[in-house]
């Protein structure tokens, strides 16, 4: 199963607003106009309950034997899954020439907010460059992960 923290967060907050999901889910205008808001009501929740989004993320998927959360951005999402799940972090990068291309555009106060950037020094088990093919992507996760479960079946 495939979850977003933040798809949970925007569910959230599309509801509480009278929003539209899918267009908060997008990456066009519609989400752009309420981004600041979402982020800054994101951070007043989670200073008050730190899990509140990982915990609504999985809770479709607590019988899933495996859980992909896309998107953790903060350590006390990392510290979440890390402390009650076995885990493989991956840190898929892009580069800003990539990103700019693919229509990236810095807004300070946004792209610089832990949103964003909370977890640029964290120790990731495996990074992966965007710009590589998604099969040789998909091939190095896929080996990881069967490194670090036969590590753990060995315990």
């Amino acid at each position: 199963m495939v979850v977003g923290i933040s798809h949970s967060l925007k569910a959230e907050y599309a509801r509480i607003h009278g929003l539209d999901l899918e267009e908060l889910l997008s990456d066009g205008g519609y989400k752009e106009k309420y981004r600041k808001e979402m982020i800054e009501w994101g951070e007043q929740k989670r200073a008050v309950d730190p899990d509140i989004f990982c915990r609504a993320a999985i809770a479709d998927g607590s019988s899933a034997e495996v859980v992909i959360v896309t998107d953790c951005r903060r350590q006390t999402d990392m510290d979440f899954f890390l402390g009650g799940f076995r885990t493989l972090t991956v840190r898929i990068e892009s580069t800003a020439e990539e990103r700019c291309r693919r229509g990236f555009r810095f807004t300070a106060g946004i792209d610089d907010a832990a949103s964003e950037c909370g977890l640029d020094d964290f120790p990731f088990e495996l990074t992966v460059q965007n710009s590589i093919s998604p099969d040789d992507q998909l091939e190095m996760i896929a080996s990881r992960a069967k490194h670090l479960l036969s590590n753990l079946e060995d315990v």
